[in-house]
């Protein structure tokens, strides 16, 4: 299984991967952002293309990499191997007006709920471990993490109000 690379001026990066059968999948992360992704199976000359959003590549990663996904919210449940009762989930949720102006301290979340907040995507900036006294803004997308009957209740006792 042999992994290459190659920047391509004006393109972008190739990685190109083949199988133990013999099979092509090269990925080609574009300038613009989006990423391309080429199959062409053994003794075959025609590929088959597909263009994803970075947002469906990372989507695809995780998939890959057997993360658990909800196709219907943005969220990855993670189970440990090493802890067979552990399980966590990590969850996206968007800020709504109730919300905005508000402090992680002055909401009080993990002290509440149980969840933590581990990172908010404001436009193009993220913060990750946004302090005490960060303020939320409407439209913010916040990353979420906790038991999923932790989850539960921030989704009761935080996003409703």
């Amino acid at each position: 299984m042999a992994l290459r690379s190659v920047t391509l001026p004006g393109i972008g990066t190739k990685y190109e991967l083949e199988t133990e059968k013999k099979d092509t999948i090269a990925v080609f992360f574009l300038k613009n952002g989006n990423i391309q992704m080429y199959t062409l199976q053994h003794e075959s000359q025609i590929p088959s293309v597909a263009e994803l959003s970075p947002q469906e590549a990372r989507r695809l990663g995780a998939i890959l990499t057997g993360a658990i996904m909800e196709a219907d919210r943005e969220s990855v449940e993670i189970a440990f191997s090493a802890l067979s009762d552990l399980r966590l989930s990590l969850h996206t949720y968007v800020i709504g007006r109730d919300m905005a102006g508000k402090s992680l301290s002055d909401l009080q979340i993990r002290a509440k709920t149980g969840v933590t907040i581990i990172a908010v995507s404001r436009g193009e900036n993220n913060i990750v471990n946004p302090p005490a006294d960060f303020e939320f803004k409407e439209g913010d997308a916040v990353v979420a993490i906790g038991e999923t009957d932790q989850l539960k209740n921030f989704e009761r006792e935080i996003m409703v109000k």
